[in-house]
């Protein structure tokens, strides 16, 4: 009988072939998707050509998204996303999204149903691990291995041990999925999962939307982790009804397998928290932040940018303005969250608060565009990182926060929470 195995071992043995697998044994793995943006795709595609290929593996599981310079924000983004829209069109990708139809890759392919339960996926963008809030093994690659990948469908693994987080009870005061995850990252710090597979449970967590869980599989990457997994159940099930593009295969940890560790948490310990610089892991409550004055507050990402998250500011908002000291960004993860926030009328609030509503983009969160910051500047930001010129001048600093949070804190003109107001 094969060893009691996790679900990240599971699925990498049933992409490899193989009864099972153990921490630290290296397999060779087919893989369902491979994904790539306008930033890592043309270093690829490179790859895909040195490689002598001519074809990619399978045209249907190739995916390229334009997001992190688009709508292209000077010549030579223009090229890159040129490069990669060309070798689309070339390869008869069906997986590709033109601006005007794309978003955030890491909120459109779990909306559009490409990813599904099961899945072994690899992306050319570290935040690649979201997907794990499906139950799929998701992970960031190089360029490289994702050139590979397209020529071949194929990836060498290293198989992770995991970490098991059993979060129970209810969140209270406000919290919300960003600060369970700001919460772990606190505890554990920012290499406390390094390659190690993080699985997520317990009822804090069944209890919790897929937007939400979401944000909290996107956040793996901060603590180290290769990937951040929560087993499926209901609410994914119901979720996924009438959007997956394929049929998919749910994997479920057994009873009696081995993790490194398990971290049990109580849910009401976690409270509203904001990550301060220039570590995710840098945690600290909001109550304990109040007297930190901002400039600039940034709502969207692809930890912060779905339905939920643009719920979650609007209520803030309402009938309220950003103090006139801030500026405050506010993207919509994907075409249909922008066009579903007009219907809504949350377009209205945002823009009657005095808020930049714009085209979904990565743009400020890796410091491209549509936000830099300046050198001593400050933002309070629904993103995912916040190291030394990550937004922008080396001498400006980034707070991460909820979108709750980061609404309050544009209107207060500090860091606040929605109760402050």
């Amino acid at each position: 009988m094969p060893r009691p195995m996790t679900v990240a071992e599971k699925i990498l043995a049933a992409h490899a072939g193989l009864d099972e697998v153990r921490p630290g044994q290296l397999v060779e793995c087919d893989l369902d998707i491979v994904l790539a943006n306008d930033i890592t795709a043309p270093i690829a595609i490179d790859v895909f050509r040195e490689l002598g290929a001519t074809e990619v593996f399978d045209r249907d599981r190739v995916c390229l998204v334009p997001d992190h310079y688009a709508p292209n924000k000077d010549i030579k983004s223009a090229e890159q996303t040129k490069k990669m829209r060309e070798f689309a069109h070339e390869q008869k990708i069906t997986h590709y999204w033109e601006q005007g139809c794309a978003g955030i890759e890491h909120a459109l392919l779990p909306e559009t149903g490409t990813v599904v339960p099961g899945d072994l996926i690899i992306g050319a963008d570290s935040h690649t691990c979201t997907y794990g809030a499906l139950g799929a093994f998701s992970t960031g690659v190089g360029s490289t291995d994702a050139g590979v990948g397209m020529a071949t469908g194929r990836c060498w693994f290293k198989v992770p041990p995991t970490i098991k987080f059993v979060i129970d009870g209810e969140l209270t005061d406000g919290a919300t999925a960003k600060d369970v995850i700001l919460h772990i990252i606190g505890m554990i710090g920012v290499d406390g999962a390094l390659y190690q597979a993080m699985e997520f449970t317990g009822s804090a967590i069944h209890s919790m939307s897929m937007e939400g869980r979401m944000t909290i599989s996107n956040m793996a990457i901060e603590a180290g982790g290769k990937a951040g997994i929560m087993e499926v159940d209901d609410v994914t099930r119901a979720w996924l009804e009438g959007r997956n593009q394929r049929d998919y295969v749910e994997y479920h940890a057994d009873p009696d397998a081995e993790y490194a560790q398990v971290i049990h948490i109580d849910a009401a310990d976690i409270k509203p928290c904001v990550a301060w610089p220039h570590l995710p892991g840098n945690t600290h409550p909001v109550s304990e932040s109040r007297d930190i004055a901002i400039d600039q507050a940034v709502i969207g990402s692809c930890t912060n940018g779905r339905m939920e998250d643009m719920r979650a500011a609007a209520e803030v908002l309402r009938g309220r303005t950003i103090d006139p000291n801030v500026r405050c960004i506010v993207i919509p993860a994907t075409q249909a969250v922008f066009k579903q926030c007009m219907a809504e009328g949350l377009a209205d609030i945002f823009i009657d608060a005095g808020c930049v509503f714009s085209t979904p983009t990565c743009g400020p969160c890796l410091g491209g565009y549509m936000g830099i910051l300046a050198a001593g500047e400050r933002c309070v930001s629904t993103t995912n990182r916040n190291f030394v010129g990550r937004m922008g001048d080396p001498a400006s600093e980034v707070y991460l926060a909820s979108p709750a949070v980061a609404a309050a804190s544009a209107v207060a003109g500090h860091i606040a929470a929605p109760s402050d107001l």
